[in-house]
């Protein structure tokens, strides 16, 4: 793969100073802080700093620094900016993080002319990391959850659905995922509906797929209030009582799932990680970030941190602590390990995480809270966006 780019030479020269092996290790993580998706920056930092933490507060025998920046939401340009910043000023040896995909497609040039390895904590579109040799990501892309959903679905006997989505780059990467997907398995897309970011109102979208026939609709929404708002009108107009199944990826995730109340319950979803995922690893995990903060939900963000910082750990063993970005990036190539969400590793071509995905229903655990309860194990999936 060859790039284009060229940014002022200062990024390579800076990133090039001080090669020696150092004793700490200057980890730069971007993520939003402020704003209505500040929770993601504080589940990162929880999740990054319990994995050191568990692991007796070094790396390798490396002290590690963490340099917290805030991205806010999505803003290209801003995020392009902090990360020359932790290159040239900060001289971070790793960068993880970022939440919104198009920061991070403004984040690649600056990470391939520098030679720093970022490890994506969350940004799902798949071909992120072909935009840059230095990318890794350690959270999941829509193909890699949305396709075995689909073909669960033809296997159930479903063979009309509406994909409903929000309408930004995730959302169309799921809707294209789940459209190529079916239409494999002898399904039919009667409708495809993109929703406007800024909907507060479903209720006329739920009627739309109410009267088109299909027996499921395929949703996918950004967390937080759109997730409230759709799956309210999916109840209040009729689309469950109707029979119309609900197969989604993230909309339940931990970190809203107590807000839905009983409207939740019997919700279908296809992801990568619960909470009550039944595993020592989890429980090691969960015992971890409580440490570390008591509020911190585990859920994809927390975990993506985590295994991000599995990762930074294993390039860190690689170097001996120096800065060396092409010694880190082939040591993680293949790399496996035990993940809280069950075994993982690091596909060597696309160096995207291959793990498992669940089939998972909403019910009712201890003290009646609710969970994301796995029912099904579709086994390990590698990102089918940049397979196809």
């Amino acid at each position: 793969m060859r790039f284009q780019w060229k940014l002022v030479g200062t990024l390579a020269a800076a990133f090039a100073m001080g090669s020696v092996a150092a004793q700490t290790v200057k980890v730069g993580i971007i993520a939003p802080f402020s704003g209505p998706f500040a929770h993601y920056g504080a589940l990162f930092k929880a999740g990054a700093e319990a994995y050191v933490a568990q692991q007796g507060g070094k790396l390798a025998g490396k002290e590690i620094e963490f340099i917290y920046r805030d991205e806010g939401g999505p803003n290209p340009a801003n995020t392009r900016t902090l990360a020359q910043e932790l290159v040239i000023k900060d001289k971070v040896d790793y960068l993880g993080g970022v939440v919104f995909s198009p920061n991070a497609f403004a984040v690649a040039p600056v990470i391939q002319e520098s030679k720093t390895p970022f490890v994506v904590f969350n940004a799902a579109t798949s071909d992120i990391t072909t935009k840059s040799d230095y990318y890794v990501r350690t959270s999941y892309t829509l193909w890699q959850v949305t396709v075995p959903l689909a073909q669960h679905a033809a296997k159930k006997g479903i063979k009309k659905v509406v994909t409903a989505v929000t309408d930004y780059a995730p959302g169309v990467d799921a809707e294209n995922a789940f459209k190529a997907e079916f239409a494999k398995q002898g399904g039919e897309v009667v409708e495809s509906i993109r929703m406007p970011i800024r909907t507060t109102d479903f209720a006329p979208f739920a009627q739309r797929i109410k009267a088109s026939g299909a027996q499921a609709v395929y949703v996918f929404l950004p967390g937080g209030p759109p997730n409230l708002g759709f799956v309210k009108a999916y109840n209040e107009n009729g689309l469950k009582a109707a029979g119309v199944e609900f197969l989604g990826t993230a909309e339940t995730d931990e970190f809203d799932l107590q807000k839905f109340g009983d409207s939740a319950l019997g919700l279908t979803t296809a992801f990568h990680y619960s909470a009550a995922h039944d595993s020592a690893a989890n429980k090691t995990f969960a015992a971890a970030v409580a440490k570390v903060n008591k509020d911190a939900v585990l859920n994809y963000a927390t975990v993506g941190a985590w295994d991000g910082m599995a990762v930074i750990h294993k390039m860190i063993e690689a170097t001996g602590g120096q800065r060396d970005g092409e010694t880190a990036m082939a040591a993680i190539k293949g790399h496996k390990w035990e993940s809280p969400r069950g075994p993982v590793s690091i596909d060597p071509n696309t160096r995207h995480i291959t793990q498992n995905v669940y089939l998972r229903t909403v019910e009712k655990g201890a003290g009646a809270l609710m969970v994301n309860k796995e029912v099904q194990s579709f086994g390990p999936q590698v990102d089918h966006g940049l397979v196809k």
